[in-house]
């Protein structure tokens, strides 16, 4: 497996429109290096979400880090990817929360999002499944699946009155 270099913001390949993966390629060789690639390098960059545009590969792919048991938090991550995520939004209730994003790295910022989510994607067998996620998890996929689009968190962003770098955050508002 690789570490990929992260494209930072400013880079183009954040602000495309990433194309989706044709069911026979994602049996590839290829491609299931590039997922294992960009799981390793979430992993190494301590992430719980990488979207392939992140890693310069404009394709329709994100892998997110979620708990093997959905009620504890403290239980192992298992490494999901989605190849083709399209999401139904299943709340009408919006959570602003803090998000980062390693392609802004350092900073953070109040994001509102869906509370409740269904994703409906290819795994890596090229297999299509549906999942319903909530709260943390929904706001990883959602943030995951902007990068496909070509949006950044700071995009969603009500205001940017809570932008801030890591060292501000820790200090003044990580208290909410």
């Amino acid at each position: 497996m690789s570490i990929l270099k992260v494209a930072r913001i400013g880079h183009p390949v954040l602000r495309q429109q990433a194309r989706r993966v044709e069911p026979t390629e994602i049996r590839q060789a290829a491609f299931q290096k590039l997922i294992d690639d960009l799981a390793d390098t979430m992993n190494e960059d301590h992430g719980i979400g990488l979207a392939a545009p992140q890693v310069h590969e404009s394709v329709r792919l994100v892998v997110v880090g979620m708990h093997k048991d959905p009620e504890d938090d403290e239980s192992e991550l298992r490494i999901v990817p989605f190849v083709n995520p399209e999401i139904e939004v299943l709340s009408k209730e919006i959570i602003e929360g803090w998000e980062g994003c390693l392609s802004i790295p350092e900073m953070r910022g109040r994001v509102p999002r869906a509370a409740a989510i269904r994703v409906r994607s290819h795994d890596r067998r090229g297999k299509l499944f549906e999942m319903d996620l909530e709260g943390y998890p929904a706001r990883v996929l959602q943030h995951e699946t902007d990068h496909l689009d070509g949006v950044l968190f700071i995009d969603r962003m009500r205001s940017l009155d809570t932008l801030t770098y890591l060292e501000e955050f820790a200090r003044y508002w990580n208290k909410d």
